[in-house]
């Protein structure tokens, strides 16, 4: 699963980041932010730190800078293709300055879910995921995810085809072969 989730590109970032939240949206499915606006506790977004750590969130973002350096890299070469060894060189550089920014997103997701959740929510989430179920959860979730996304999309699949024949149908009833 880690390494799954270290390749993904840039736009699949968002779709994993939304994938970690996804018991708590199965259980509840517009519920309210927990919270009126205020800033989140220290203990709450510590909490939240230590949801995210159980939950193994970063290894979502653990490669972000590298693979945004590499991805900006690769777009300048596309125009610049006389300055590769240059821009390999500075691509380095530019790695080694911002590396462990990466971080940042781990206390912006924390804050988030401090300021989704109350305090005593997320201690008793905290609590679930060291519970027997919720380690087989954060084992088992990646999987039944990944069913999942595939029996959708074989449905989907075979369900155009459904729709793609209703619509032939419905012309040639009108006279119409399309």
């Amino acid at each position: 699963m880690k390494s799954l989730l270290r390749s993904l590109p840039a736009a699949g970032l968002a779709v994993a980041l939304a994938l970690i939240g996804a018991p708590a949206m199965a259980q509840t499915p517009a519920a309210p932010a927990a919270t009126s606006g205020k800033p989140a506790s220290a203990a709450a977004i510590a909490s939240a730190k230590e949801l995210l750590t159980l939950k193994n969130a970063s290894a979502v973002y653990a490669d972000a800078v590298p693979s945004m350096v590499a991805q900006t890299k690769n777009t300048l070469l596309q125009s610049n293709l006389n300055l590769q060894k240059d821009l390999n060189e500075v691509a380095a550089i530019v790695a080694k300055n911002l590396a462990g920014r990466e971080k940042e997103m781990g206390d912006g997701m924390a804050q988030i879910y401090a300021s989704e959740f109350t305090e005593q929510e997320l201690k008793d989430l905290v609590t679930f995921y060291k519970s027997p179920l919720g380690q087989k959860l954060i084992t088992a979730e990646p999987r039944a995810i990944q069913g999942s996304m595939g029996f959708m999309q074989k449905w989907a699949q075979g369900f155009a085809d459904v729709v793609n024949g209703q619509f032939r149908a419905e012309m040639k009833k009108r006279g119409k072969d399309i």
